[in-house]
């Protein structure tokens, strides 16, 4: 069973049957593995991208603490000063960024996640940036940031203002990257 509100932990209980049994325990023995809603999120993350690699025939993803930690630092400045946009590259040599912003509390990881996938409507596979089917690539750039072959770590966090959630991700290797085929 998972479960969770997004404020407590998440439970994670399986039954060791075969374990107990080989023990002589008798029939179940109940056990209950505690997430912090924290690490629950970042797996949620990891598994919404490799969603999307996976069907765009791109090898997983992986967690990043040290790219948490920028990204956290970052969602923070935007809900401390309600400026928006991405971060200097020069603030983040080497990775890429995706961000999302919404109101405060409407928006599931999945439907903030789920709208750079969705982009992937729009997106054909080419050298970039001409990988829109709408000839316009910031109709895409989230999306094949995603799915990016040569990504294989991404870091997130979420901070909240008093009324707007910020989601940023950072990546490593950055992708979107000028004249490089995306698959």
């Amino acid at each position: 069973m998972v479960g969770g509100d997004g404020d407590g932990p998440v439970r994670l209980q399986f039954m060791m049957l075969g374990a107990a049994l080989a023990l002589g325990a008798g029939p179940a023995v109940a056990s209950t593995l505690i997430i912090p809603p924290a690490t629950a999120v970042a797996m949620r993350i990891v598994v919404l991208h490799n969603q999307a690699r996976a069907s765009a025939g791109v090898r997983p993803i992986y967690w990043d603490s040290t790219l948490a930690s920028a990204a956290d630092a970052y969602a923070l400045e935007l809900a401390r000063t309600g400026r928006w946009g991405h971060s200097t590259s020069a603030a983040r040599p080497g990775q890429g960024e995706n961000l999302w912003m919404g109101t405060r509390g409407a928006f599931s990881i999945d439907q903030m996640v789920g709208a750079w996938a969705a982009e992937g409507r729009w997106f054909r596979r080419g050298r970039f940036p001409a990988v829109s089917v709408t000839g316009r690539w910031d109709q895409v750039g989230h999306y094949s940031q995603m799915i990016w072959p040569g990504s294989d770590r991404v870091g997130c966090a979420v901070r909240s203002s008093a009324r707007t959630d910020y989601l940023v991700c950072r990546y490593s290797p950055a992708g979107n990257i000028v004249g490089v085929t995306v698959p």
